[in-house]
């Protein structure tokens, strides 16, 4: 994930590397996201999120599509 001003600045830094822009979001949903999935993570009885739940986070926060969808492979964590 990288961070730019202006949506100019990631046209400009794309056609520099010469890549196509990937997703574009906002520092509002970066942060309901980072909320979502970090909420309890100090909680002395936090555990992993599912599948499901992750993947309820994601799509509660708008960031839907091929890319987001996840699968049992991402059950690692990775």
């Amino acid at each position: 994930m990288l961070l730019f001003r202006s949506e100019d600045d990631v046209q400009t830094w794309c056609r520099e590397q010469e890549i196509a822009a990937g997703m574009l979001f906002d520092l509002e949903r970066l942060w309901r996201l980072a909320g979502m999935w970090y909420r309890d993570r100090l909680d002395a009885n936090w555990r992993r999120k599912t599948i499901s739940e992750r993947q309820a986070i994601l799509d509660a926060v708008g960031l839907r599509g091929p890319f987001w969808h996840l699968t049992p492979s991402h059950e690692s964590g990775r």
